[in-house]
């Protein structure tokens, strides 16, 4: 099962793709509720490199980490990468307000659909606001 959240960031392509992907913005916008956070984050952005990132409860009372590998990095354009034995894809389209982020990601059996879509959006849009606000910042 393929699942595809999206979301439209107004702001510049480069800066959009610079806060996918450095590990300090990461742990600001991975996050699909208040009651988490993402602890530690690594990007090494290549083919055949790996990223992780840790996702815990703010109450402690659980975590995991998030990890794979690069399979093929477009510079903002697109990241493809393995998780376990799933896949994800993200594309960067820039467009008149702002840019489209598309992350598609094969869906596992624990959760429903409906969460598993509902989470990767809520993050996606944390990511939005996270750049937006950051650029408000400069």
């Amino acid at each position: 099962m393929k699942i595809t959240v999206s979301t439209v960031v107004a702001a510049p392509l480069k800066k959009v793709w610079r806060a996918y992907t450095t590990p300090e913005d990461i742990k600001q916008w991975n996050t699909a509720s208040p009651d988490w956070h993402t602890t530690t984050s690594s990007v090494d952005l290549r083919p055949g490199g790996k990223f992780s990132s840790r996702m815990e409860a703010k109450d402690g009372s659980f975590g995991f980490d998030f990890a794979g590998e690069y399979t093929k990095v477009v510079p903002c354009q697109l990241i493809e990468y393995a998780f376990g034995d799933r896949a994800g894809l993200v594309e960067f389209n820039e467009g008149a307000d702002g840019v489209k982020v598309t992350v598609t990601f094969d869906g596992e059996q624990t959760h429903s659909e409906e969460q598993q879509r509902a989470g990767w959006q809520a993050i996606l849009d944390n990511f939005s606001r996270h750049v937006v606000a950051k650029l408000a910042r400069q």
